[in-house]
């Protein structure tokens, strides 16, 4: 039967950010019981203070810009962002021109033309960021079975549930930052396994995963890994920061003029009920009861 539960567990993979996911349980071998369910990610995700939390959050464009220098050096090589069109880099202080020098540094495939052939050629502001890979199979066959997946709603998709009483408190600090918060933490959470645990050949130790405590993307940052111009710390810390808040970015683009609305849809529902209360009051002041 262990023998059967452990080919089980050899063989169960699932996608995560980068490539397959090993399926094992964190606790060392000595002390493990084979009832026992790990719970992941076996570290939660540590808060950050980002600019764009709270009700009047707001992004940081050199941030946004740092983050983007990021993705385009370190991990689009195996990510790709196919919802987020150049155009939208305008939002993040770059001109035109600009957009549309950087969107001419890819090439796109297009077509069919006027003898039915598929064609390349470089792409304009209103294309998608590409994927590496072709297609979905090619992407897999290239990570060990799994294609990375696709960054344009990441920090959406990976939000991590915090139990209770935390999401208590989470109604009022308008906490919504735990996506960015995971990604940062997986980023920059590689560390050694403990002793016991016994790591999948390819795989890499990583406490923060959503899915497991093991997963074949090695750790992507390193430091003076990118130049950045503006001065700012070429650290993983840095890096990590500054590539989370980008994602941020590029799964809710509209999240400053989102805050920006439900601030003054709240005042004039504050207005609204005082103008009700003294209408009121004014109505029965003179209603005998």
């Amino acid at each position: 039967m262990k023998t059967l539960v452990a080919s089980i567990l050899s063989l169960a993979v699932a996608a995560g950010l980068g490539g397959v996911v090993f399926a094992q349980d964190a606790a060392p071998a000595a002390h493990h019981e084979e009832s026992a369910t790990p719970h992941y990610p076996l570290k939660e995700p540590k808060e950050i203070d980002w600019t764009f939390a709270g009700p009047f959050g707001h992004y940081d464009k050199g941030q946004l810009q740092r983050g983007l220098k990021v993705y385009t050096e370190v991990c689009s090589a195996c990510h790709s962002m196919n919802l987020v069109p150049y155009r939208m880099l305008s939002e993040l202080g770059y001109s035109d021109a600009q957009v549309k020098a950087f969107a001419a540094n890819y090439e796109v495939q297009d077509g069919p033309d006027a003898s039915g052939e598929m064609f390349t050629r470089k792409a304009v502001p209103s294309d998608h960021f590409p994927s590496p890979y072709p297609n979905a199979e090619a992407a897999a066959a290239a990570n060990n079975g799994a294609a990375p997946p696709d960054m344009s709603l990441l920090a959406k998709a990976r939000e991590v549930e915090r139990g209770f009483p935390q999401f208590v408190f989470d109604i009022f600090t308008q906490y919504q930052e735990s996506g960015p918060d995971y990604i940062y933490s997986l980023l920059t959470g590689y560390e050694e396994p403990p002793a016991g645990f016994q790591v999948p050949a390819g795989a890499h130790y990583n406490p923060y995963f959503h899915a497991a405590a093991a997963f074949a993307m090695p750790k992507p940052l390193s430091d003076d890994q990118v130049t950045y111009d503006d001065g700012s710390p070429q650290t993983v810390d840095q890096y990590a920061k500054d590539v989370s808040s980008f994602l941020m970015w590029a799964s809710e683009p509209h999240l400053e003029e989102r805050k920006r609305t439900g601030f003054m849809v709240m005042v004039f529902l504050l207005i609204f009920t005082v103008l009700i209360y003294l209408t009121k009051r004014s109505v029965y002041a003179r209603t005998e009861h």
